[in-house]
């Protein structure tokens, strides 16, 4: 996707940057200018907005510049015309209603109840297509949804999602001897997955799509699944449960034991640390960080391929007769990860999960340092207290970098599941694979931030034409 809309903004600047362009810039930054000084109107600025796509669509066909250039070439300008706009005007239109801002609060707090205790059974969705598992490819495609500011990049993280859905739902037809499934049994998934990944400001965002995406490009199977996507986001802003084929008092029930839940983890978030009892493990690495309730075994989820993570309760009673490996509590935090209902509320505490290296930008770098260091810091500690390891050596290993920076893989386990108690190497492993795969995710930023210096560079040259 990315690459694809990098292509077309770059394309367009270069094409800018031609005295022959003289008259598209002009046009380009009166309009900016113009739009800009105008007083917010969700409406208006809509159709001000598609007006002058539309106007400007029909100026490069027409211009010296794209003489005898395709379709394809034609929309790729469009398409750069659009996130250069868009980016420039995304402050002063994006979530800048109150009544928007207002609506994305209470969706994401619906959201945040009600997948507390959803299940897919409550939305209809056979045995035969459900999977969960695979499901979380399609959350970490719509979670992306905030991280870009073109409407046609937020379009398509939705169509990703859909189309990971779309699938997965076909794969389990032919694999089942079912019926190619259709409308009914797609959009339950989608609502299922839609809440489960929760992203902030959803409601902002389809209507940021609905109002800027050039209208000649929200047809066929982009139109067909956005669609979608906004009944999606009917069903949940009006789930009750009739909806979800629950009985009244069960639903209330529900709701209000989420709340108690969510309540009270965000008072143990910022409550004093439990004193240390019988040398607990547990406690001592609690103690590491007061603020959080988060264990190591949490972030450890950013070291393991298939993303082993577990919240443990700080009222649980484990007995600690002999002391456990690294690798064994990562086996039994997988294990209850396969189990848990809330596996993605989990790992959107760590953003960075699921990113590609395309996907970061300038600012994370500080963010991904910070949250690097006390990942090692943690881990460290608590290989320490286990005793599996004195120290750690963190350019020794020559263990490939881990996977789980550039994608979500279910298929494969952690490799060190067999790991000995005893075998210190081992143990030290998972630090070095993160601090290497790191060191590529540093080497993607800074070519990022080239990309970003050179878009800047085109820009500046572009508007000197004027």
């Amino acid at each position: 996707m990315e690459n694809n809309t990098d292509v077309s903004i770059h394309d367009f600047l270069e094409r800018m940057r031609k005295p022959s362009a003289g008259d598209l810039v002009k046009s380009i930054k009166s309009f900016i200018v113009s739009f800009l000084n105008n007083e917010p109107d969700p409406e208006k600025d809509s159709s001000a907005v598609q007006d002058f796509f539309s106007k400007m669509e029909a100026a490069f066909r027409a211009h010296p510049l794209w003489s005898g250039c395709s379709e394809d070439e034609l929309d790729s300008a469009g398409d750069g015309l659009e996130k250069y706009v868009m980016t420039k005007l995304f402050p002063r239109v994006f979530a800048s209603n109150t009544e928007d801002v207002i609506s994305d609060e209470k969706l994401f707090q619906k959201m945040s109840l009600v997948q507390q205790f959803i299940s897919p059974e409550y939305l209809d969705i056979k045995p035969t297509f459900q999977n969960e598992t695979s499901w979380l490819l399609a959350q970490k495609e719509l979670q992306k949804i905030n991280m870009y500011k073109a409407p046609r990049d937020k379009l398509v993280c939705v169509l990703n999602c859909c189309k990971v859905i779309n699938n997965l739902l076909l794969n389990a037809s032919i694999a089942s001897n079912e019926n190619t499934p259709g409308a009914d049994e797609f959009l339950p998934v989608l609502i299922y997955v839609t809440i489960k990944a929760n992203p902030p400001q959803l409601h902002s965002n389809l209507l940021y799509v609905q109002r800027y995406r050039r209208e000649s490009k929200l047809v066929g199977e982009a139109a067909y699944f956005f669609t979608n996507i906004l009944s999606a986001e009917s069903f949940i802003s009006n789930i009750d449960a009739k909806s979800l084929s629950m009985d009244q008092a069960e639903f209330e029930k529900n709701m209000e034991s989420a709340r108690a839940r969510i309540s009270g983890l965000s008072i143990q978030s910022t409550a004093p640390p439990p004193p240390p009892r019988d040398e607990s493990t547990v406690h001592k690495t609690q103690m590491l960080n007061p603020k959080r309730e988060t264990t190591l075994f949490q972030s450890r989820s950013s070291d393991s391929l298939s993303g082993t993570s577990d919240i443990l309760n700080a009222n649980s009673e484990i007995p600690m007769k002999k002391a456990e490996s690294v690798s064994d509590l990562e086996n039994k935090g997988a294990a209850r990860l396969l189990k848990d209902t809330e596996a993605s509320k989990i790992f959107q505490e760590y953003p960075y999960l699921f990113a590609n290296a395309g996907d970061l930008r300038i600012g994370d770098v500080e963010d991904l340092l910070n949250s690097y260091k006390q990942l090692v810091f943690k881990y460290v500690c608590l290989s320490k207290e286990l005793g599996d390891a004195a120290t750690t050596s963190l350019a020794s290993s020559s263990t490939p970098p881990l996977q789980a920076l550039s994608g979500f893989d279910t298929s494969k386990e952690p490799e060190d599941h067999t790991m000995a108690s005893s075998d210190v190497k081992e143990t030290d492993r998972s630090v070095d694979d993160l601090v290497r795969a790191l060191q590529g995710v540093g080497e993607a930023v800074v070519d990022k931030v080239l990309d970003v210096k050179q878009e800047e560079y085109t820009s500046v040259l572009a508007e000197e034409q004027t």
